[in-house]
């Protein structure tokens, strides 16, 4: 196989399941983009090729021995700089743990690593996650390798930059606001946020403790629904994870979407639309409607409440977590994060406890949508690719509206704790646009049935970048 960074990781891992290819050729393959393409787009903390390789050597020799490996053994994979591993460095992408040592590791990446996945390393990010730009102050900014002069999304943004690119076959990432739909949005992949006890979270770094979801960044809809299939399900090191069975998200994505309802709400989640990105949005409603998706027309209770009160949330939940470094070495953290956390530590405990208490009913009021649909299909974001240098505001007055119009419209599913899934659905001035499917809550099965069906009418997820 001449160049197998091209296989989705579904088929990679068939392939090396069948001894088509070696995980030490898949591997080699990797390191070899990687060293052409991190010096564009900085995506990369830290590469372990030596692990990686023995890693892969292992899979290839238990394959000889024909002994039967997990559904991802041999497929190269890089993760997030925010989910621990035991003994190593994870920097979540901060100064203030640029040197810090994990004592545990997380439960994802354990259920990675028993799946048989190789990991070549790990991924920048927005310091603390606490960014939807791919911003990041102390690592370097991470680039989109559509266009290198472009954000990439945050703040999982080393996941969508690296796995767009070709260098990793899928990532972990976490979605607080928004931080796997945007990268994925920008990058040109799928990106699951499931619903948000649907993954334990145990030994991934905490921004705020009633929003953060773990979730994956793929290539296709089918590697999605692979990967968190594999990180799904309960866990004794994290009480709030679902005890809820598992589906077989895989065998969901072969049934056809012909029968299912798309709720379609203009008003909000439309609104303002860029010409280009309204045009791609019109040509994807347009396909879900030639493969027997019935559209209907629904209104929204008031997201406008439902957005501020999720940004009451996290700001406050995060100011919570990082009040003791905040105390004492608030000048490690970079102009924009700071901001944001003095932001939270200015909500009192009636606004954080009025937005809590009214979750319930705003969750009911957006729920009733689903008696007239399955799923609900609405943009990421308005605008094209904005460049870096026009996001780069650090901490100026004018950050927290260019925050707050970045998330928009992905931080109040968060708040509503529903699944969504974003898919590639075009471009728009030569840079990816894509759109979120929203579900009710564990449904993430309708969400994959019907991302996987649009993807085999087209081809917008086998577009790769191109080195410069």
């Amino acid at each position: 196989m001449s160049d197998p960074t091209q296989l989705s990781l579904t088929a990679l891992a068939q392939a090396i399941a069948k001894c088509k290819i070696s995980s030490v050729e898949a591997v080699q393959a990797c390191l070899d983009r990687i060293a052409e393409w991190q010096p564009k787009l900085n995506c990369f903390i830290r590469v372990e090729p030596e692990a990686a390789f023995k890693s892969a050597k292992a899979v290839d020799q238990a394959l000889a021995k024909r002994r039967k490996l997990g559904p991802l053994a041999g497929v190269p994979l890089a993760h997030k700089d925010m989910y621990y591993r035991f003994g190593k460095v994870a920097t979540c992408g901060s100064a203030i743990r640029r040197d810090w040592v994990a004592d545990t590791t997380a439960t994802a990446l354990e259920r990675l690593g028993a799946a048989g996945a190789v990991n070549l390393g790990t991924l920048n990010m927005a310091e603390f996650a606490f960014g939807p730009s791919g911003h990041n102050w102390h690592f370097g900014h991470c680039r989109n390798p559509w266009d290198p002069s472009r954000v990439t999304g945050g703040s999982s943004s080393g996941s969508g930059s690296a796995v767009a690119a070709r260098l990793a076959f899928g990532a972990l990432g976490s979605d607080t606001g928004g931080s796997i739909r945007m990268p994925a949005h920008f990058c040109g992949l799928a990106g699951i946020k499931p619903t948000t006890t649907r993954v334990s979270r145990a030994g991934a770094m905490p921004l705020s403790f009633t929003l953060d979801t773990v979730g994956t960044l793929t290539r296709t809809v089918e590697d999605s629904a692979l990967m968190l299939r594999i990180v799904a399900g309960a866990d004794s090191a994290d009480p709030t994870a679902s005890t809820r069975r598992v589906p077989d998200y895989l065998a969901e994505c072969r049934k056809p979407a012909k029968g299912l309802r798309l709720a379609i709400p203009r008003k909000f989640f439309f609104d303002d639309l860029d010409p280009a990105v309204a045009k791609v949005m019109d040509a994807a409603l347009a396909e879900f409607k030639r493969l027997g998706v019935k559209l209907v027309e629904v209104e929204t209770p008031d997201m406008e409440r439902v957005n501020a009160a999720a940004m009451l949330v996290i700001n406050a939940e995060a100011a919570t977590y990082h009040r003791n470094w905040m105390a004492k070495t608030p000048q490690l953290y970079s102009d924009q994060v700071r901001a944001r956390l003095q932001t939270g530590m200015a909500v009192t405990a009636v606004q954080y406890l009025d937005a809590m208490r009214w979750r319930g009913q705003a969750l009911r009021e957006f729920l009733a949508l689903f008696a007239k649909a399955d799923a609900v299909l609405a943009p990421v974001y308005v605008k094209p690719t904005p460049t870096i240098a026009e996001t780069d505001v650090g901490g100026s007055p004018n950050a927290t509206a260019i925050i707050a119009a970045f998330t928009r419209l992905c931080r109040p599913i968060n708040y509503l704790g529903l699944p969504a899934l974003s898919v590639p659905g075009g471009f728009a001035h030569d840079m990816p646009i894509g759109f979120q499917l929203i579900g009710r809550p564990f449904d993430e099965s309708t969400l994959f049935r019907l991302g996987a069906a649009y993807q085999r009418a087209t081809d917008w997820h086998t577009r790769a970048p191109k080195a410069n």
